[in-house]
């Protein structure tokens, strides 16, 4: 137990000042007023309102059951000519298997960043059902098979996230080209999701027609992770494009307020 008492100088500014007698009542009455421990438990711990949806189905978009696969592979420098060639002849074949509910959105090699890195993003058109699906299809495809084992030849490392896209950002389609593209990394603090997305969806608004082509947060892999792919004409475009964005209004605040909730963030450029 302890009591928390009022300076002597405090009083005299109370004194001085043309606040109600009703509030010098209530200041006297704490003044006076003996603390108990769960009183201090109450005051540091912050009441968090119970929610009653899933951080996802509160963030993604309701028209469409979309989930999304991101790799990364590290490929052996001196391997990366055959590794691309096996993928020029894989990815196409994917896509001709009649009824695979995936496709291949985009590859993408590392131009600035971690050097031999192959970055592929794949899409389920009916989210877990359709991953399932896709995943039991090609086990059963020798060629694929193949392919894996050959290819797992060519790497250093690999890893992946499963994600889901946020409602707010655009529909990723394809682009005319040729382009480069942004990769940005967000690692944020647990627990500041839902704040990074009302803050995103207001401040992307003035950037969805021309650079923005998707925004993605970590659903299975690592956790807290956000991924956002812009798209330039050149690095010169980009300059300008991200410098264009800070005379539009409000996108301060999007910075300011986004970037409390980041533990550490990193970006590549692909081509």
């Amino acid at each position: 137990m302890f009591s928390i008492m009022i300076p002597a100088s405090s009083k005299q500014i109370w004194r001085g000042s043309s606040s109600s007698n009703a509030l010098k009542s209530a200041v006297i009455a704490l003044s006076n007023r003996s603390v108990s421990s769960e009183d201090v438990k109450n005051f540091f711990t912050p009441k968090v309102s119970p929610r009653s949806d899933s951080q996802a189905s509160l963030l993604t978009k309701e028209q469409v059951n979309h989930l999304y696969k991101i790799q990364f592979h590290q490929v052996k420098p001196e391997a990366l000519p055959a590794y691309k060639q096996l993928c020029s002849e894989f990815i196409p074949k994917m896509s001709q298997i009649e009824g695979l509910p995936m496709e291949c959105v985009g590859s993408w090699s590392c131009w600035y960043g971690d050097q031999d890195q192959v970055v592929h993003l794949w899409r389920y058109t009916d989210g877990y059902a359709s991953f399932k699906q896709a995943s039991l299809r090609l086990a059963k495809e020798d060629w694929y098979q193949d392919m894996w084992n050959e290819r797992s030849k060519m790497l250093h490392s690999r890893t992946n996230q499963l994600l889901y896209e946020f409602s707010f950002w655009n529909e990723i389609t394809a682009r005319e080209g040729p382009n480069i593209y942004e990769l940005r990394t967000y690692h944020l603090k647990p627990g500041t999701m839902l704040e990074w997305a009302n803050n995103w969806a207001r401040g992307i608004k003035n950037r969805q027609k021309n650079e923005a082509v998707a925004g993605f947060f970590s659903e299975i892999g690592d956790l807290n992770v956000v991924h956002h792919l812009w798209a330039y004409k050149d690095l010169e475009n980009r300059k300008i494009t991200r410098q264009s964005a800070w005379e539009k209004p409000g996108w301060d605040d999007t910075v300011y307020y986004t970037g409390m909730c980041i533990i550490y963030i990193f970006f590549i450029i692909v081509i």
